[in-house]
Order: C-alpha cells, then structure tokens, then sequence
C-alpha cells in the first residue's frame, strides 16, 4: 500500500512507507521532533503526510551526518516563516566543517593503513608487519613520529596475540 496524502496510517505503515523502525517513529515523538499524531477512538495513532514529511526530512538530515539536536533546531527554525536563514546557515557550516574535519581524519587512516598494507610481507603472522603495527607497543598515531607506519622491528607479538 503507499502512502496517500490525506490517508491516516498506523505507525507500522508509516515506518515501512518511510525506512524508519516503529521505535524509531517514537523516539523522534518523545524527542519532539515529530509531533503527536491524532488518535482514533480506540486510540491508535494515525499519521498523516506532515509526519511522513517530517520523517523524510529528519532521515536526509541524519544522512548528512547533522546531530538530532541541530535537526530539532532546524525543524524549529523552519516553522518560523519570518525567521532569517542565518541560523540555518549557521548550523550548515558547523557541519561541514565537522565533515571537513572527518574527511582529514579519514585521509590520514587511509595512509597509515597503506604504509602498514605496503610493509606486510604477507609471509607467517608471526612475523606479520601489520599485526606488530596494531600490537600495543605500537605508535597508534596517524602520522608516527618517523612517518613509519608504527610498525617496529625486534620481536613479534604474533603469539601474545593468538587466542590458541
């Protein structure tokens, strides 16, 4: 069945229809980021559209990464029709710059991971370069103090490592 627009449907619809669990649907009603729907006489929620909208536009936020709190803010900011567009912005940019942040996080991952890939002789764990890297005498930072993927030479910690 798909959602109609001035159809009322159960939360278990609503879910299915939108991606979204049924926990999902009331911990963003608890939250109040959606508001309560109606009830009918036996009093079983019935959602309509603005729910169905709501939910939408709370999963794209999600999926761009923004906090449930900015989300609330930015549903809260844009039920303000005379409301500027500088906080919105405002919380735009602190997201970004949030991603911007990760993405370097991510790149300077990526390289330690390639080092540790690139000194792996792929011979016996026991003298395994990228098991010695992750051990826990290793330099665990992005970077390494030598630029050296963290993996140090001597004795192998492939046993101390080993559940047999």
């Amino acid at each position: 069945m798909k959602f109609v627009i001035d159809d009322l449907v159960s939360i278990g619809i609503l879910a299915r229809e939108t991606g979204t669990s049924v926990q999902t649907v009331r911990y963003y009603e608890n939250r109040g980021l959606l508001p309560l729907p109606p009830r009918t006489e036996g009093g079983q929620r019935r959602y309509g559209r603005v729910h169905r909208d709501r939910l939408a536009f709370i999963r794209h936020a999600r999926e761009m990464g923004f906090s449930l709190d900015a989300i609330g803010e930015l549903l809260r900011l844009s039920s303000e029709e005379n409301a500027s567009c500088g906080p919105v912005d405002r919380i735009a940019r602190e997201q970004l710059a949030l991603v911007d942040r990760r993405i370097e996080q991510l790149c300077a991952l990526r390289e330690t991971l390639s080092r540790m890939v690139e000194h792996c002789d792929g011979e016996s764990v026991t003298s395994c370069r990228i098991l010695e890297a992750l051990g826990p005498a290793s330099d665990t930072s992005a970077s390494g103090k030598d630029g050296e993927t963290g993996a140090h030479t001597g004795k192998s910690r492939g046993k101390a490592l080993s559940t047999g």
